[in-house]
């Protein structure tokens, strides 16, 4: 029978045949759905740990300690005396670590006031320590009880609701131990417990706490046989933080604070290959997809850029590694051999690129005549040989440069999305602006073919119709033959990215005396003059851009907030950005539509118009605020000279922030605002998030408007003149690899305070 939603058994309701009367079967039991919104969940990658405000793990929902995405133990009950200490607080004190403070009163004393206290201290790499104060007058004799077990669980099937039965633990040295599923994990105490009593799975001290005195006990969780291969490790001993730790101060407090724990949670995601410890990236978000997904790795390493390039260096090669390769090439394409970390199977080498014809252009009749280049190369006419000697390889080049992404949810008038998209075109974005912050030439040079490469799969991906969106980005993920049986749609953002990453890696090929830069630029300018004319829809408000379009005179007119991306024009050349695919009367449109209460929800902006029948505040796609698509909204506008707009939505972030311990969420509800109701979490939201906490450090880094060239010695600022946040200062940026720092005023006037001295400053 089909599964419901909730994971119900769903009857049919239809005729039935004759025969014997059946008895109906027993209900199915719902599957327990996990839930996140309401836990404390300490992160350190690969590790985690997650409870309720009182500190107990009782192996319900995500409860419990995680390594390696097994769950290494899921209940850790503690009672003292028999009873469970009242719980009075439990915080995170950083991202990866948590305290829970309980209270116990003595059996038979008659003063009021509690004279045992518990204090729980946890790391999400599996240590605790349970501390128990005896402030009242007499001494305190009574056991303490922590009730163990586990299922080693993996943490995919704990998300969708599975939970197995405890696993039977064997009594060790100095604590118990489980087996099963190829895997075992332990945990050992010290002090050693006075018993332990493996069929319950109990360890007991008998404590005597003298009056003013303390006893306390540390216990260490440990995953003995991690999963086959070698998994990523977190950021290890000794190697640093990939970006600098800069100093906020500004009129608005909520600014320092919302940075100042943003990059905390940053910090718990980083992972590393095993074999490359020192090439940092973040893991996309915990608990529920705490791995590597290119495209929100990349995004954190972009909007982190300010603080310097370590992890956009470290981003991009992890993801270049995982860049498809073809397993052949056709005649007189470019050879492959050791990629950007030297693993012989991961990259490709700065060989001379081949080039195809353009799809749309030359002999199809469809297009405007000019070619595309291939792999990031010089464009051919349609008689190019090259292109008759790319026929016979097609399957095989299909994936060729593409990186690999999930699918991911469309809304309710979209398709699934392959984030492969976004994390294709987003390398290049990433590798120029790093490049225009100042990562070394050599490491650019040593990643500039996975970009051509890259550059190549945008050109595959150009729908050549004649059902399709014709000249317009259709989804990477699908291969040429599939493209053209069953034409995709072509998404707003995805327009926007393509465009963006063309003008940059123009900027690039350049720069490095590649060849294609003026073909790639001149795609870019048709590119925007077909989405002026066939994504815009005009209304009585003015007009709006299309959420997609599935065939010329065939858009898709819902208003989502994916058109924030729109505004994400790129850094150029000397501190300027790169034009955009709207006009200045578009962009003022749709600047003014973004600040309505139709996105706008006071909170950031919906996904989903408000006013779409299919609107749903905790819609992934459908009506949640995601916090990085608001932040790019601020940055955008700022950029535009909508500065009226983007305070407006600067405000609602800042608020909601203080909502949530400045620790903004991957998305929450977007239900309108109501004075004294703080906004609904969502329960599937990841938090932390690395999209979301890099978007909080974009949002109040990108009011200072730094913008540097550093290959051209330049760097300029325009800061928001509006000065949304009063006085700004920022000190320890990192720009060329060197300190930077910068005051904004009230009146909206940026000083320079600390740069390199190779660098000239722009006049702001």
């Amino acid at each position: 029978m089909p599964s419901g939603p909730a994971g119900r058994s769903e009857q049919v309701v239809g005729a039935v045949a004759p025969g014997p009367a059946r008895q109906p079967s027993p209900p199915t039991a719902p599957r327990p759905q996990p839930s996140a919104a309401h836990d404390i969940l300490c992160v350190n990658a690969p590790g985690m740990a997650a409870s309720g405000p009182d500190g107990q793990l009782r192996g319900q929902s995500l409860h419990g300690f995680f390594r390696h995405g097994v769950r290494t133990l899921a209940r850790m009950e503690l009672r003292l005396g028999g009873m469970e200490p009242l719980p009075l607080q439990g915080t995170l004190t950083s991202a990866a670590t948590a305290r829970f403070v309980g209270s116990v009163r003595v059996p038979g004393d008659l003063d009021p006031d509690p004279a045992l206290t518990v204090e729980r201290l946890r790391h999400a790499d599996g240590a605790e320590t349970v501390t128990v104060r005896n402030t009242g007058a007499r001494p305190a004799r009574l056991p303490l009880e922590i009730a163990l077990g586990t299922d080693l669980g993996q943490l995919t099937d704990i998300a969708a609701g599975r939970r197995s039965a405890d696993l039977p633990g064997q009594v060790q040295s100095a604590g118990l131990r489980w087996a099963g599923q190829g895997r075992a994990a332990t945990v050992s105490a010290r002090p050693s417990p006075h018993a332990v009593l493996a069929g319950a799975g109990v360890l007991r001290w008998d404590l005597e706490v003298q009056p003013g005195a303390r006893w306390s006990v540390d216990l260490r969780v440990e995953l003995e046989s991690p999963s086959a291969g070698r998994p990523p490790t977190g950021r290890g001993q000794g190697v640093p933080l990939p970006w600098s730790e800069p100093e906020v101060r500004a009129d608005d407090r909520r600014a320092a604070r919302l940075v100042g724990r943003a990059l905390d949670s940053l910090g718990g995601l980083l992972l590393a290959d095993a074999d490359r410890p020192t090439d940092l990236y973040t893991a996309s978000g915990a608990p529920w997809r705490f791995g590597l997904t290119a495209a929100d790795a990349l995004w954190a390493a972009r909007m982190t850029l300010p603080l310097g390039t370590r992890l956009a260096a470290g981003t991009l090669r992890a993801t270049a590694r995982r860049q498809h390769l073809a397993p052949q090439q056709p005649a007189g394409a470019a050879r492959r051999s050791e990629g950007p970390g030297g693993d012989g199977a991961s990259g490709p080498a700065a060989a001379a690129p081949a080039t195809v014809a353009n799809p749309v252009a030359g002999g199809t009749g469809t297009g405007t005549g000019t070619a595309v280049p291939a792999h990031g190369g010089a464009p051919q006419g349609a008689g190019s040989s090259s292109a008759a000697g790319a026929d016979s390889g097609a399957a095989a080049q299909a994936l060729d440069g593409v990186i690999p992404g999930p699918l991911r949810h469309g809304g309710p008038e979209l398709p699934a999305s392959c984030t492969a998209t976004e994390a294709t075109l987003l390398f290049v974005t990433v590798l120029a602006e790093a490049w225009r912050w100042g990562m070394p030439r050599a490491e650019v040079a040593e990643l500039l073919p996975a970009a051509e490469r890259a550059l190549g799969a945008l050109r595959a991906a150009v729908a050549e119709g004649p059902d399709g969106p014709v000249g317009f980005v259709t989804d990477f993920g699908r291969p040429p033959e599939e493209r053209a049986a069953r034409p995709g749609p072509a998404r707003c953002e995805v327009q926007a990215q393509a465009h963006r990453a063309a003008l940059q890696g123009a900027d690039l090929l350049e720069a490095f005396d590649r060849p294609g830069a003026g073909e790639w630029r001149a795609w870019a300018a048709e590119l925007r003059e077909r989405f002026r004319e066939q994504f815009w829809i005009d209304d009585l408000s003015g007009g709006r851009p299309a959420a997609a379009l599935l065939a010329p005179d065939r858009p898709v007119p819902a208003l989502a907030s994916t058109v924030v991306h729109l505004f994400d024009v790129g850094l150029g050349a000397e501190g300027e950005l790169h034009e955009g695919l709207l006009d200045r009367e578009q962009t003022r449109l749709l600047a003014q539509r973004l600040v309505t209460p139709e996105l706008d929800c006071g909170w950031g902006l919906r996904t989903l118009s408000a006013k779409s029948p299919r609107f749903n505040p905790l819609g992934h796609r459908s009506g949640a605020v995601r916090v990085q698509e608001t932040a790019l909204a601020v940055s955008g506008l700022v950029d535009a000279g909508f500065e009226r707009e983007a305070e407006i939505l600067l405000e609602g972030l800042l608020e909601a922030s203080s909502h949530f311990d400045h620790r903004l969420p991957e998305m929450y509800a977007g239900e309108q605002k109501v004075a004294d109701c703080p906004p609904v979490p969502h329960p599937a939201a990841c938090r932390p998030a690395a999209m979301s906490a890099a978007a909080a450090v974009h949002l109040v880094l990108s009011l200072a408007g730094v913008r540097p060239d550093v290959p051209s010695g330049r760097v300029a600022t325009r800061p928001a003149s509006t000065a949304p946040l009063g006085a700004l200062e920022l000190t320890g940026l990192r720009v060329a690899g060197e300190p930077f720092s910068v005051r904004v005023s009230r009146i909206g006037v940026a000083v320079v305070e600390e740069a390199p001295s190779f660098l000239q400053l722009a006049a702001s």
